[in-house]
């Protein structure tokens, strides 16, 4: 295989996102309409699809096992992501290729390397310069933290950016849907406990983030990977607030200092909503835009040129 076949086969790292060409999508009169149309009812089919099984698993397995509650919870999410395959295939008639599973484990490792390290440096700043204390609490069970993680992970993706994200794109451009996206984001997370302006500006810049890699990767496998480390991370491993809500458990405990200013700490809301989290994560969103202009995944000619499957091909 030729260097320009690795580059441009199936299983490259970095493909454009497919906004859509075919059936709901086509071109032609009222598609913005038909692409708002098509994200309600892509969350409406998924948030189901979700919620059936979390809430079976709730109700059936011992609530007391927290591993079996993490079945349950991996089910749930695997559930929401078959449903949007199934949808996007037969409303779309087309591929999913951001749930391509090829690229799956790379991206989801590179995501969760990239989201600890992302929060280890955050916490060690915080340390380093007398802002925070961190208490050793001893080992406990993962589950909890972990179940939480990665249901926040996946459904906010999934949500966000290829539901919210790729149809507004789809509907008015890029630099619409990478605004509203990131002001959505937000929103959401302002009515958690201890959220202020500098924790909706931070949360904002998340949202950003995560939208600049999935628009540089096509794949949602690095924003969910990311968004996992760092919630669990920030959760489980630190034992920090995460956006003012608990995980669970923790291996250790992370306090701000009560004489430190919140917008230095983040207050009750968590590190990241202080100023180091969002200048770390304003860095690191720069860098995925750059890297995504430079690599044309910005534009929308580019994604109207590539390659869209032929109607009728199955989903991988």
């Amino acid at each position: 295989m030729s260097t320009r076949d690795l580059r441009t086969g199936p299983t490259r790292w970095g493909v454009p996102v497919q906004l859509g060409e075919l059936r709901i999508l086509r071109p032609g009169r009222w598609r913005w309409l038909r692409a708002l149309t098509w994200l309600l009812l892509l969350f409406y089919l998924t948030a189901a699809a979700f919620g059936v099984p979390l809430q079976a698993a709730a109700d059936l397995l011992p609530r007391g096992n927290a591993g079996l509650q993490f079945v349950g919870g991996l089910v749930a999410c695997a559930s929401a992501l078959g449903c949007y395959a199934i949808a996007v295939w037969l409303g779309e008639g087309r591929r999913p290729s951001e749930l391509s599973l090829r690229p799956a484990l790379f991206g989801l490792l590179a995501g969760l390397v990239l989201g600890w390290s992302m929060m280890a440096v955050l916490v060690g700043v915080m340390v380093l310069t007398g802002l925070y204390d961190i208490t050793l609490h001893g080992a406990v069970s993962a589950w909890p933290g972990l179940s939480e993680a990665l249901q926040a992970a996946v459904t906010e993706e999934l949500w966000m950016r290829a539901l919210l994200f790729r149809l507004l794109w789809r509907a008015f451009g890029p630099v619409p849907a990478f605004a509203v996206a990131a002001l959505v984001f937000a929103a959401l997370h302002l009515a958690n406990p201890g959220a202020t302006v500098l924790a909706g500006a931070g949360v904002a810049a998340g949202g950003l983030m995560f939208c600049a890699l999935f628009a540089l990767t096509g794949r949602l496998w690095v924003p969910i990977g990311l968004h996992l480390a760092w919630n669990f991370a920030q959760g489980y491993l630190f034992g920090a607030a995460v956006s003012g809500d608990d995980l669970g458990g923790s291996i250790a405990v992370s306090v701000p200092r009560p004489d430190a200013a919140a917008w230095l700490t983040g207050g009750t809301f968590g590190p990241e909503a202080s100023i180091f989290s969002l200048l770390l994560v304003g860095s690191v969103t720069a860098g995925a835009l750059l890297m995504g202009r430079k690599r044309g995944r910005l534009a929308i000619e580019a994604v109207r040129g590539a390659s869209t499957p032929a109607e009728g091909t199955p989903p991988v």
